[in-house]
């Protein structure tokens, strides 16, 4: 008796579970249609998007209420307008690449040139257009130390440091009338938060989503800017290991906003489309002098350098094959003594960067720095600057089923290739160099210029 019931209990329970299944689909695909247009791949863990417009956007201020009349839709139309002539530049300048003879562009500092860049002439216009027009908001709401205040040394001092300069306005692009701003900057500390508030024994990640969603519902109710674009003009930043973590609990931040993140894993859903990815830098003390240095090329006497700790899945395999087992290829877990990390690393000629938990790694600038050309085993990272700069003009890749062979592939590249590398890097090195206070072109104004691009939706191509 009790048998026959069974099939019919399980079959209303499937067709339940199937309707729920129905409902969440279709009420995550009118979010995504009304919101950020983003779609999962099933059969992928990248993501596919396709960006709104500033029509589309204009159209959602519309609904959700804002009056064609009022002083906020007059700024809206304003700032619109300001956005459309640079991308009008912006496209000319990539439609004519070859510009920079026949119309130059005037700049006492510096001109992108060379093959390190995408698209040297467009970068250029790009950048002279942020530094004329791109203004941001940093919303004052909230007290130190989890808001406005960042740590300025260590593995996560990239965040302290941006912070810091937006707070005091070092950066130039801070504007304290929010009707004239670009974008607006939502200026928490995932390091500071989870420094003060996280309890290491009970390990509630929750206290993000109670930080940070309230933080944005606070904001939301005293402006109108994060309703009227839904959170597409706003942007966060992190270089802690749970950035992209502590944007799960707000939808619109996680799906709308820029989201400008250390770690930009695909595989964590990290969107190049809308996401922006900046540099992990090590600033031990928070010194930020004698950064860099390193012999010149005919002076390297090691072939390819690395030390580091086992963890993640990438350096156990990295270690297994090399850890002290040959003379060119030096691969450590723990540096002996009588060795400096970082003189290794101005005299290699290859500097070995494997991700580790997290995919981005701080050894890319710092092999950057010493001179060293990077070889860069990840898997589903994407690169700081990567919508500006041609990383294959100052780094190696190799892929992870590739380690066996490292030193064949790196002995295998010719002199004059090597030597094209090595002044790649020296090119680059001023693009993700830390400057204080900042200086034009350096890691913090590509930041910037990042978040420029996103808010345009224009890529360099």
């Amino acid at each position: 008796m009790m048998r026959d019931y069974i099939p019919k209990y399980l079959n209303a329970f499937l067709l339940v579970f199937a309707t729920f299944a129905v409902v969440f689909a279709i009420f995550i695909a009118k979010d995504s249609k009304t919101s950020s247009h983003l779609y999962f791949s099933t059969s992928s863990s990248l993501l596919t998007s396709t960006f709104s417009s500033s029509a589309f956007i204009t159209e959602k201020r519309k609904k959700n209420g804002s009056n064609p009349g009022s002083g906020s839709w007059k700024r809206d139309k304003k700032v619109e307008a300001e956005l459309a002539t640079a991308r009008a530049l912006i496209k000319e300048a990539q439609l004519n690449p070859n510009s920079t003879t026949s119309s130059p562009l005037g700049d006492e500092d510096y001109v992108p040139h060379g093959d390190i860049y995408r698209n040297p002439y467009a970068f250029h216009r790009s950048y002279l257009l942020m530094e004329k027009m791109f203004k941001i908001y940093v919303y004052e709401e909230g007290d130190p130390p989890i808001f406005h205040y960042g740590l300025c040394k260590d593995i996560y001092s990239m965040e302290g440091l941006f912070l810091n300069f937006m707070e005091n306005d070092v950066l130039k692009y801070r504007t304290r009338d929010p009707d004239k701003a670009h974008v607006y900057f939502l200026p928490f500390s995932v390091v500071m938060i989870l420094h003060h508030l996280f309890d290491p024994v009970v390990r509630d990640k929750a206290v993000l989503e109670r930080v940070i969603g309230d933080y944005v519902q606070i904001i939301s109710k005293k402006y109108p800017y994060w309703n009227t674009s839904d959170g597409f003009d706003h942007f966060m930043l992190s270089c802690h290991d749970w950035g992209h973590r502590a944007t799960w609990y707000v939808k619109k931040l996680f799906f709308n906003s820029i989201r400008v993140l250390c770690n930009a894993n695909v595989s964590e859903y990290f969107n190049p489309e809308k996401d922006a990815p900046f540099p992990e830098i090590n600033l031990l003390t928070g010194e930020i002098n004698n950064l860099t240095g390193g012999l010149d090329p005919t002076s390297r006497t090691t072939l390819a350098f690395f030390a580091g700790k086992s963890h993640g899945k990438i350096r156990p395999v990295l270690l297994n094959h090399w850890k002290e087992k040959d003379k060119d290829i030096l691969v450590y877990e723990n540096l002996p003594d009588d060795l400096d990390y970082t003189e290794m690393m101005r005299k290699s000629r290859f500097c070995i960067c494997p991700s580790g938990h997290e995919v981005a790694s701080p050894r890319i600038p710092e092999a950057i720095y010493s001179g060293c050309v990077p070889v860069l085993i990840s898997e589903n990272y994407i690169l700081p600057f990567s919508d500006v700069l041609n990383w294959e003009k100052f780094s190696v890749s190799v892929s992870v089923k590739e380690i066996p062979e490292l030193k064949r592939i790196l002995m295998d590249i010719p002199e004059d290739r090597y030597k094209r590398l090595y002044e790649g890097v020296k090119k680059v090195k001023r693009h993700i160099l830390v400057n204080d206070p900042p200086k034009r072109y350096d890691v913090f104004n590509m930041i910037i210029h990042s978040i420029w691009l996103r808010r345009l939706n224009v890529k360099l191509l």
